[in-house]
């Protein structure tokens, strides 16, 4: 049994992977891009960073409790919307109107062009009162 030929099979297979392999040097390139990565990558990793974060802020607004609003706090402040809506649009007839909610008073006053809109927190009893001299008058 000739043992050469295997030997010699195996020096020419490892001669030709030699020969084809080469070798490169390795450069480490940042992901970060605080640290040269690629300012692309920088929503990915807030992204991540903010899933995994699981600690609650002591000072941040509890959104859950605006959405529970019953049906009848909600349809006591369309209608207060919609009140308020229609006394600011009849303006021009030179009446005086009022409105009251639980939070404020609203007293409106359109003396021939001089309009005054005063506005009453109930519960400080805080005061703002808009005035506007000409309203309406022609020119």
């Amino acid at each position: 049994m000739n043992l050469r030929a295997p030997i010699i099979s195996a020096v020419l297979t490892g001669m030709l992977f030699n020969a084809s392999a080469h070798a490169t040097e390795l450069v480490y390139t940042p992901v970060n891009p605080s640290f040269g990565g690629s300012p692309l990558n920088g929503a990915w990793l807030l992204g991540n960073a903010q899933a995994q974060n699981d600690t609650k802020d002591p000072d941040a607004i509890d959104r859950s409790s605006l959405t529970g609003a019953s049906a009848l706090e909600r349809f006591t402040s369309q209608l207060e919307s919609r009140l308020l809506s229609q006394l600011l649009n009849e303006l021009d007839d030179a009446n005086t109107g009022s409105l009251t909610t639980d939070d404020f008073i609203v007293n409106i006053i359109n003396d021939s062009g001089n309009l005054t809109v005063s506005i009453t927190d109930r519960l400080t009893g805080e005061v703002s009162e808009i005035i506007v001299n000409g309203y309406g008058a022609i020119n």
